[in-house]
């Protein structure tokens, strides 16, 4: 008697624990695809890069069994700068014109099943790709633009933004601006302090004027 109920509740115990097992389609990572696009050169005005696009695409590497699929338009598309990238829910990747340097796009799965529905760890899974703005330089020539540069000094983190637009940027970056222009910058901490402006022709606040913009000039906000 007692073998046959110890059978009996072993059998029970297997047919509860098969569908915990989870041996079904699971996705373990995301690949983007380029891994890194570069817009623009160091003779083109960052401005003159806006509109131009790439698509990219999503690479989900499954496990039970193993094989990879283009999951583009299954993955939530992010940039971490949208003012110098932008990236739709289809996977195109837009530069904006506003800003340069470096920006970090993201493809994410967020699920708590596997794909054939069963529960599974690992809800969150994320590839990653990097997005390059080239800064405008001047060199070879530029049309006779006008760059205003802001460099980012400190330890903290903020933001600037530019009257008229052109600048809008949390790290080192430039725009061009017409001859003779007069630009004010607006600095804006995130989680930090202002640490103040050099450069500038005046000061007042956060707020930093550059006067008669010709050529090229730099100026330096600090966060703390």
């Amino acid at each position: 008697m007692i073998r046959k109920w110890f059978i009996l509740t072993l059998a029970c115990a297997v047919v509860f624990l098969i569908p915990s097992c989870g041996r079904d389609q699971q996705l373990t990572s995301i690949t983007i695809q380029p891994a890194s696009q570069t817009f623009g050169a160091s003779t083109i005005p960052v401005i003159n890069n806006a509109g131009s696009t790439v698509q990219l695409r999503a690479l989900g590497s499954y496990i039970h069994p193993p094989v990879t699929k283009d999951i583009t338009n299954q993955v939530a598309w992010a940039s971490n700068d949208a003012q110098m990238v932008t990236v739709s829910s289809a996977g195109l990747l837009t530069a904006t014109g506003m800003a340069c340097g470096n920006s970090l796009v993201s493809a994410t799965v967020t699920t708590n099943k596997s794909s054939g529905n069963i529960s599974s760890s690992g809800a969150i899974v994320t590839g990653y790709m990097t997005a390059n703005v080239v800064c405008f330089t001047g060199s070879g020539g530029g049309g006779g633009s006008n760059i205003l540069t802001v460099n980012f000094l400190g330890t903290g983190a903020g933001t600037v933004t530019s009257n008229p637009a052109g600048i809008s940027c949390a790290s080192t970056c430039s725009a061009g601006f017409s001859n003779g222009a007069t630009v004010t910058l607006t600095a804006t901490p995130n989680g930090s302090t202002f640490g103040g402006w050099s450069g500038c022709d005046f000061v007042s606040g956060q707020v930093c004027t550059v006067n008669n913009l010709t050529g090229t000039r730099s100026v330096a906000v600090t966060f703390n």
